[in-house]
């Protein structure tokens, strides 16, 4: 089974006008792969996928997938509360040609473990496609355990990563002390560098849309065991990545960001809405003063 690591950007979706903006997204791909990024996940929290009809979350994954022309693995999104939901989105994306799966826990819905487990082997029985798991209690509402991870990676040789988002360090180390055989990446930026200290392999990032090469330079680093260089790759990025996730909701601060930078319009889907003022004027301060450190 392929092996997802270094840095993948977990994509915003550009809108204009209310609909989809194909042509930013296309440019957004392209400028993505030729910085150096390892992976893409269009779909994701960060690409307001609660928000996507089914025909637009279909023609996002079509459009980055025929865009990045199998140059780096695809990530699509297919998570959803309803089970039979989440198949149907995890077959289309094989359809599409997507590499692999991110596959979140069910929301709204508060599973118990088993619950958890009989709604995660289900997909991975139907779609031989690589499963990342995303594990991020803050949005769902429960955390996938280590016991639970564990059991579905000894279950199914495809389930095959956990995007690591609870924000907790200790439970990254215990994940990976566990279970060692399957790949751990970090889903918070602001700890990526602590987490593959610990062995994680990389990071689904949502700052490597508005600095790819940053990001790719601190997960190269850590891959190689040059642990100064990393150090120093984390401390000239976690100011901003520690704002883009605690400003306000992500993707509103990250969307914002790109939109600063000319990579997309300022547009956001209901209940997602535009940075209060005072958050925004924050925003474009703290880009200003580490523009270099972001290039």
């Amino acid at each position: 089974m392929t092996h997802f690591q270094g840095t993948i950007t977990a994509l915003i979706t550009p809108f204009r006008n209310g609909q989809l903006d194909i042509a930013a997204l296309e440019r957004l791909v392209e400028h993505q792969i030729q910085s150096g990024v390892d992976g893409l996940v269009p779909c994701g929290t960060t690409g307001e996928s609660p928000t996507l009809s089914k025909d637009e979350h279909k023609r996002v994954v079509e459009t980055v997938v025929r865009t990045a022309r199998k140059r780096v693995p695809i990530i699509a999104g297919a998570g959803s509360n309803n089970t039979a939901e989440a198949v149907r989105l995890a077959r289309e994306a094989q359809e599409l040609g997507a590499d692999g799966l991110l596959v979140v826990s069910p929301y709204y819905n508060r599973p118990t473990q088993e619950g958890l487990r009989l709604h995660f082997s289900a997909i991975a029985r139907e779609v031989p496609l690589p499963i990342m798991l995303y594990n991020i209690p803050g949005r769902c509402g429960v955390e996938i355990t280590v016991e639970t991870i564990t059991r579905l990676r000894s279950e199914h040789a495809n389930i095959v990563a956990v995007k690591h988002a609870t924000g907790s360090v200790v439970g990254a180390a215990d994940l990976v002390a566990a279970c060692p055989s399957i790949d751990v990446l970090s889903g918070d930026d602001p700890i990526t560098w602590p987490l593959m200290a610990l062995g994680a392999i990389g990071v689904v990032s949502v700052l490597s849309n508005l600095a790819p090469r940053a990001i790719k330079a601190l997960t190269s680093a850590a891959l190689a065991g040059d642990a100064a260089s990393a150090l120093r790759a984390h401390r000239a990025t976690f100011a901003v990545g520690q704002s883009l996730l605690s400003l306000e909701t992500n993707p509103g601060p990250i969307k914002t960001a790109m939109a600063m930078r000319g990579w997309c319009a300022e547009e956001f889907r209901l209940p997602m809405c535009p940075l209060r003022p005072e958050n925004r004027a924050k925003l474009e301060s703290l880009l200003k003063q580490n523009q270099s450190a972001l290039e």
